[in-house]
Order: structure tokens, then sequence, then C-alpha cells
């Protein structure tokens, strides 16, 4: 079970693990074994995730997503296979922990008034430079 929050969990039988040879660290190793873990998930079709959650997730990791609407996340960072596999469900937990999280609600603010004062200042000044640049009037 990998736990995302108190509310979200997702069975680990959602995921399915392939595993290749990795670059990287290891010498020889790396030649004979296969310590390179895909992790493949459908989260739209994943019974685990709030509505909300899974709409929020899938915008996150629209481009990331096959055409058959798997995400395929990778990684070779280790030597070792299970810590691979573990950093994959980290993966996976750190995206659907952003996505769980809902967005803050903008309020529009009043502008201050120096900042309203400057700006007219700044206009003044612009209007004074540009009607330096003008031709002098004739008389």
């Amino acid at each position: 079970m990998l736990v995302i929050t108190s509310r979200i969990s997702i069975p680990l039988a959602e995921f399915s693990f392939e595993y290749s040879r990795s670059g990287g660290p290891g010498g020889q190793n790396v030649n004979k074994v296969s310590s390179k873990a895909v992790l493949r998930w459908k989260p739209a079709e994943s019974p685990s995730l709030p509505p909300a959650t899974k709409a929020r997730l899938l915008a996150l990791i629209g481009m990331k997503l096959t055409t058959e609407g798997e995400w395929l996340v990778t990684s070779q960072r280790t030597r070792d296979q299970g810590r691979n596999v573990d950093d994959c469900l980290e993966k996976v937990r750190e995206a659907v922990l952003a996505a769980a999280a809902p967005p803050k609600v903008r309020r529009a603010s009043r502008p201050t008034l120096g900042s309203q004062v400057r700006r007219v200042e700044s206009k003044v000044k612009h209007s004074a430079t540009k009607k330096l640049r003008r031709r002098p009037a004739d008389d």
C-alpha cells in the first residue's frame, strides 16, 4: 500500500513494474543486473483517488501520459532494484501529494496609495521623455 495522506492510499496492485538494465554507476554490474525500474500506472482508472485529486493530477502530468493513458515513472538512480522501485513510488507519492492540495483561491486586492503614485509619476516621466523626442513646433 502506497500511503499518500491519511485519506489517500493506493494499493500496490494498481502498479505494474518492469525491470531492465540501467546506465550510470555500477561498473560491470550494470551489464549483468536489471536494476532500472519502470513503474506503469493508469491514474485515470484508479479508484483510489478522489475525483478532484484525480483531475488535478491528470492536469499536472498530462504530457507524461502515453496514448493508452499510462504514466511511466522510471528510476535508475541506484544500483539496487528495490531502492529504484522505492524511488519510483516516492515520485508517484510526491506528484499525488501535490495534486491532493487544492489550489489557493486568489483574492483580488487594491493597489496601495504609494504604488498608485509611483505609477502616475512614471507615466508623467515617460510622457515628458517622449515630448522631448518630438520635432519642435513652428510658431
